[in-house]
């Protein structure tokens, strides 16, 4: 049974790095505002937060440790006690003890928020559901950026976005926007 003690809000690579021209135009321009919103709710709650911070081995990456890009945003700072795991690669499971550490404090549902859709939250939401975790992926808390396709035709980043949402719906996870995590919250608070 589901209870606040076993969920965990997870925020992947919402550093300044992903503010750079060179991403290009992308979609849900009030991600951010809603990752707050959750954010504030799980602390007011007391409930677990998880804080991905990528760490890029590329070094002409705006996540290159050591640039600015590197430091979080302001609207997903972490604070004193909240978990921090450090991944060099897009999946937050691989080279990192998130899988442990959930599993040690017997955490089995994941609300993903973050960026970029169709990379590190796409690959995260994966592994979580084939690693058999309960699995939601915040729609209206993840974005991503305009992007070529296979064929070299430029897609919208909200095309992009709900393609990548499509991918995972149903298969790896739930898809659920931030109004419906916060009802969920409440109705738990209530139990």
């Amino acid at each position: 049974m589901r209870s606040k003690k076993n969920i965990a809000l997870v925020i992947i690579d919402v550093q300044k790095a992903i503010d750079h021209p060179s991403w290009g135009k992308r979609n849900n321009p009030g991600a951010e505002k809603n990752i707050e919103r959750l954010l504030a709710k799980f602390r007011s709650c007391k409930m677990q937060i998880v804080h991905v911070k990528h760490e890029s081995v590329n070094p002409d990456s705006t996540y290159r440790p050591g640039k600015i890009g590197c430091d979080f945003k302001k609207e997903a700072l972490p604070l004193a006690g909240e978990k921090i795991f450090v991944k060099h690669v897009h999946s937050a499971f691989i080279g990192t003890e998130l899988d442990s550490w959930l599993r040690t404090n017997q955490i089995n549902c994941l609300l993903i928020t973050g960026v970029i859709t169709n990379n590190s939250v796409e690959a995260t939401a994966r592994m979580a559901g084939n690693l058999g975790y309960e699995t939601y992926v915040i729609s209206d808390a993840v974005f991503t950026f305009d992007k070529k396709d296979y064929n070299g035709i430029l897609r919208n980043a909200e095309e992009v976005h709900a393609m990548s949402l499509a991918n995972l719906e149903g298969e790896y996870a739930l898809i659920k926007t931030t109004e419906n995590i916060l009802t969920m919250i409440d109705e738990l608070q209530e139990t």
